[in-house]
């Protein structure tokens, strides 16, 4: 019922700067990590309905022991499925060992995703189809610690079959995914084993990750976990995909959106940084870090569909940029209904459009207001309280107009039945238009609804009776939300 989703995922990293013991001891629950990467993953469900999957390094482990473990799902409720799992896990041990809770460290060796380095990922998927093995994280195994990987990410890049060509050559038949992450994963180990067999007691990660994305074109951000216990999360030079960081003194976290962070571990803005464009945060596995400079400075280019659609509303940027994007919209509506505020109803498509529909509304607020001041300025004396009055209270009409209803299944294949169901994805208020009498003025942020914009929100409006059929009015600068007015 949707134009397709391009590559917009989520990203979740947690790294524990100290023993398990101490998040016992201090915040009640040896599972602390384990909670807050479900949190944080959880608060991005918004970003990833294909699939979802987690990763975990266990540090200071004996030889011979697990210590990189992973788990995917691409069912419906993925993020629940994995974590049911975990506890189901949890369960088990506790059948044979009551107390083992009140011992962190040895709770570590039973639970197989109970450690220190962990990452967490939500994914709407675009390449091959929505199986199981096209869920992030992917890893690339070896019987050094060292050049164990593993790799998840929020991007796009235009050339991945370049990069397996420059890493393969001649063994192209051997790979079975051709996907974005896929070769990012074998060009990253390429300079990873080349940088371990300089040095293998200390990589230097700057050089590896600056190697690996000179080759890269594309958007992206990239969290990814060593055998070793080292981790990094880096980003494009355009700063495309966005990537924000908090660090204290027990934990270091990344998420794609910045208000996870601070509801995650109740902070406020200031605490929250963003990864510069073209940056890697480096987290060694003694828990030292720095952010370091991998790539040539360039201009900045945020995604519009991140800032405008997929991101989260409740980060004050993406906020009051949506909000703006209505009040820039103001002018050219108020031109299209001739400035005729009496017999025009405000309204938006839910859910996600309602900010900017604030912003909108400001914007037709501010211009009535000064009518307003006109209009009583220019009476000078010739006024009496009911005319004063009925001045002041004139208000920009704002009606709920559209309801989302039920998300329906359109099973059937023919064209003209599947429309005629689509335009049931949504229902309107009926008596809120008076019919041939109100034009209709419906913001929508229809960058992902192409199909259900046509065939269900403008018949579905048109039921109501406008004084003409919506029209469309596109800003043509940036992507931006779209405007509907029956005029």
């Amino acid at each position: 019922m949707s134009d397709a989703l391009r590559h917009e995922c989520g990203i979740a990293f947690l790294r524990l700067r100290k023993p398990l013991s101490h998040y016992h001891q201090t915040y009640g629950t040896a599972f602390y990590g384990l909670n807050k990467l479900y949190l944080m993953m959880e608060k991005q469900h918004n970003r990833g309905q294909d699939g979802a999957g987690i990763a975990t390094v266990k540090l200071d482990v004996q030889s011979g022991t697990p210590y990189m473990r992973r788990i995917r799902s691409n069912i419906a409720q993925s993020i629940s499925e994995i974590f049911k799992q975990v506890q189901h896990e949890i369960e088990e041990v506790e059948i044979l060992h009551p107390d083992i809770r009140n011992h962190p460290e040895i709770l570590k060796g039973y639970l197989s995703y109970m450690g220190e380095v962990m990452m967490g990922h939500l994914r709407y998927g675009t390449q091959g189809s929505n199986n199981i093995e096209y869920c992030h994280p992917f890893i690339k195994s070896d019987i050094n610690p060292t050049r164990n990987l593993c790799l998840a990410g929020n991007f796009n890049l235009v050339n991945t079959r370049e990069l397996f060509h420059f890493i393969h050559k001649d063994e192209m038949a051997n790979i079975k995914m051709d996907s974005d992450l896929a070769a990012m994963m074998e060009v990253i180990h390429y300079y990873l084993c080349e940088e371990e067999a300089k040095n293998s007691a200390l990589l230097n990660w700057k050089e590896i990750l600056s190697k690996s994305c000179n080759l890269f074109d594309g958007g992206y951000v990239v969290e990814g976990i060593c055998g070793n216990g080292d981790a990094f999360i880096m980003r494009d030079k355009h700063g495309i995909r966005p990537a924000y960081y908090f660090i204290n003194d027990d934990v270091i976290s990344v998420a794609s959106e910045r208000p996870v962070l601070m509801t995650a571990f109740k902070t406020t803005t200031e605490h929250i940084h963003e990864i510069p464009p073209g940056h890697a945060l480096i987290i060694l596995a003694n828990g030292q870090y720095q952010i370091e400079k991998i790539l040539p400075q360039a201009e900045r280019l945020s995604c519009s569909f991140e800032r405008i659609y997929f991101s989260r509303g409740s980060d004050e940027e993406i906020y009051s940029e949506r909000k703006q994007l209505g009040r820039l919209l103001s002018e050219k509506v108020l031109k299209s209904i001739q400035y005729d505020l009496k017999n025009t109803i405000f309204s938006f498509i839910p859910n996600t459009a309602e900010t900017a529909f604030y912003g909108l509304i400001k914007g037709a607020e501010a211009y009535l207001n000064e009518i307003k001041i006109k209009r009583i300025q220019s009476w000078e004396k010739d006024f009496d309280e009911t005319k004063l009055r009925e001045m002041i209270e004139r208000r920009v009409r704002i009606e709920k107009i559209a309801i989302k209803d039920v998300k329906l299944r359109t099973f059937i294949t023919e064209d003209a039945a599947r429309n005629e169901m689509v335009q049931h994805v949504y229902d309107i208020t009926y008596g809120t238009v008076r019919p041939g009498i109100d034009s209709l003025v419906v913001i929508d942020d229809s960058i992902v609804r192409g199909t259900t914009l046509r065939e269900s929100i403008i018949r579905m409006l048109d039921r109501l009776g406008p004084k003409k059929s919506p029209s469309f009015h596109r800003r043509l600068k940036f992507v931006t939300p779209t405007v509907m007015a029956s005029i």
